[in-house]
């Protein structure tokens, strides 16, 4: 029996990922988790095969939560739901992560065929997820929009810099380089841009 696990933002009623997944005889829809601090700790406690996140949060705001997710739950495979038309929302160019990418609208047969795939150990990423990844230019590299999103959240250097396991000058210098090249006055300027570009939630 494949364990699932939904995980989602407060107040965000997406993709019906429970009615879809309890029809298969396969699988044990398990508890709908909101995203938050002590996310991993509980996701841990309910021993899921597979995590299915479903959410407005921007790729990038959700690598960090699925780095702690796997951290929690070695064993763990994990599936985001992306929309294709929101560019923030595209899977990463160079991804070695244990993140896994599907289309939200996809249909309750393709999610569960997803959900066996990853229970096996495969890799699951949408072809049309990847073929928009490839034909979009984003400007910010993955770890950039890592370090911007957690600054987006309120995070101080020293904090996104224990979330990344990064030192507070490498936290720095990302931010130098993301003022750069967005061509911001500072750190919130370049929130706002990255917004506008629709990098970030």
């Amino acid at each position: 029996m494949i364990r699932v696990v939904v995980v989602r933002d407060e107040g965000y009623f997406g993709v019906p990922v429970r009615a879809f997944l309890e029809t298969a005889p396969d699988m044990h829809y398990v508890d709908t988790l909101p995203i938050g601090g002590d996310l991993a700790q509980r996701a841990a406690q309910l021993w899921p095969s597979v995590v299915v996140i479903d959410t407005q949060y921007m790729v990038s705001q959700v690598l960090p939560i699925a780095d702690e997710l796997h951290s929690a739950i070695p064993s763990c495979s994990m599936l985001l739901l992306c929309d294709p038309s929101k560019r923030g929302m595209l899977p990463p160019r160079r991804w070695n992560g244990g993140l896994n990418f599907l289309i939200k609208d996809t249909s309750p047969a393709s999610l569960a065929d997803a959900v066996r795939r990853l229970a096996r150990g495969e890799r699951v990423v949408s072809p049309m997820l990847q073929a928009a990844s490839l034909n979009t230019d984003r400007g910010l590299s993955t770890r950039e929009l890592e370090v911007l999103g957690l600054a987006a959240e309120g995070e101080s250097v020293k904090e996104i810099a224990g979330r990344l396991y990064l030192s507070g000058g490498t936290v720095r210098n990302y931010l130098s380089a993301i003022i750069s090249k967005t061509g911001a006055r500072n750190r919130l300027d370049a929130i706002r841009i990255a917004r506008k570009q629709g990098w970030l939630r």
